[in-house]
């Protein structure tokens, strides 16, 4: 069965976005090439990215000309993007992104039942949320970002039920930035 990874980016005071949904704090560490590095290796076990609409904006405004080591598999990966107001997803010169409308658990949960690799979801909080609360999490990756920014967006929602991790790695990287890898812990 296909494991479904989340993985974001996130302050040491937990924020993953600011109040406003602003990621100014990305610009406190100027050096992401270890996390691209070990992004490359995760991503030779996934072969599909996951995205909601507004994480979809972002990474459309940047990926498809970016220069970056890690810019040719995130550019060629397969990406679905669910979107309940978007009828097309463009991806520059690149094979665009199929939309994906509807119930997001279902789908996620019926991808993991197909033959493949990994499953990736890259920041989309509101879909993050919606997986993790319907159990379908199966690693959760934190890139912990130098920075405390006292308020912003919570990557888990007040009301989500208890989650217990284990730690499956940390490593940290010279710019700061820690990575850790966390499985959810069976009930």
């Amino acid at each position: 069965m296909r494991r479904l990874i989340v993985q974001e980016l996130i302050t040491v005071d937990g924020y993953v976005a600011g109040p406003q949904g602003e990621l100014d704090f990305f610009d406190s560490v100027s050096d992401y090439s270890h996390v691209d590095r070990d992004n490359l290796q995760i991503l030779e076990e996934v072969d599909t990215v996951l995205l909601g609409a507004a994480t979809y904006r972002m990474f459309v405004q940047y990926w498809p000309t970016a220069d970056e080591t890690v810019a040719t598999m995130v550019n060629t990966m397969p990406k679905l993007v669910f979107s309940s107001t978007l009828d097309e997803a463009p991806w520059g010169t690149w094979h665009p992104a199929q939309i994906v409308k509807g119930d997001a658990a279902a789908k996620v949960a019926d991808l993991k039942r197909q033959p493949g690799k990994d499953i990736m979801v890259w920041g989309s909080l509101s879909l993050a949320r919606a997986l993790t609360r319907a159990g379908l999490l199966d690693e959760l990756q934190l890139r912990v970002v130098p920075v405390a920014i006292g308020d912003g967006r919570k990557l888990f929602p007040d009301d989500l039920r208890r989650l217990d991790l284990d730690l499956i790695e940390a490593t940290p990287y010279p710019s700061g930035i820690i990575s850790t890898r966390y499985r959810p812990r069976p009930a």
